[in-house]
């Protein structure tokens, strides 16, 4: 009996990214980001890919591509640099931060300069927040179970 096979096509054609990039790692909660900055030849001609998905489709809201493009922004050279970026773990909108974060630390490595503006913004410190974890004896973390008198 023949193997039937099933043909993936792909949704888009992911662009192949050429030259000398910078990368850096960026974290926040649980989600992890390691980001390539490679400098574009042409103005103007920004592209960010985000495991495989180009920036619209992994963040479907407009809230998100703020967050994760803010560092760019900042520095005013949003143009100039195209994007690679693989994250894991946590939310979508820790998962922004850490691409933010990623980008920071990258541009800090092209341009010392950047570093006063980017850190004044608090877009180097990871932030150190996270969920603490549930104790014995209590509903969630904190939250003790109600109380009776008798």
């Amino acid at each position: 009996m023949p193997v039937k096979t099933k043909k993936i096509e792909k949704t888009h054609e992911e662009p192949v990214f050429e030259g000398r990039y910078t990368e850096a790692i960026g974290g926040r909660k649980r989600s992890c980001a390691r980001v390539r900055l490679y400098e574009e030849k042409k103005e103007g001609k920004q592209i960010v890919i985000v495991n495989g998905k180009t920036l619209q489709s992994y963040f479907p809201t407009e809230e998100m591509r703020i967050i994760a493009l803010d560092a760019l922004n900042k520095t005013k050279v949003s143009s100039q640099f195209s994007i690679s970026a693989h994250i894991r773990g946590g939310g979508i909108h820790a998962q922004a931060e850490a691409l933010r974060h990623g980008i920071s630390r990258a541009l800090v490595k092209i341009n010392e300069e950047w570093r006063k503006k980017l850190k004044r913004s608090g877009y180097l410190k990871r932030d150190p927040r996270e969920k603490e974890r549930r104790k014995f004896g209590l509903k969630k973390a904190r939250k003790a179970p109600q109380w009776s008198k008798r």
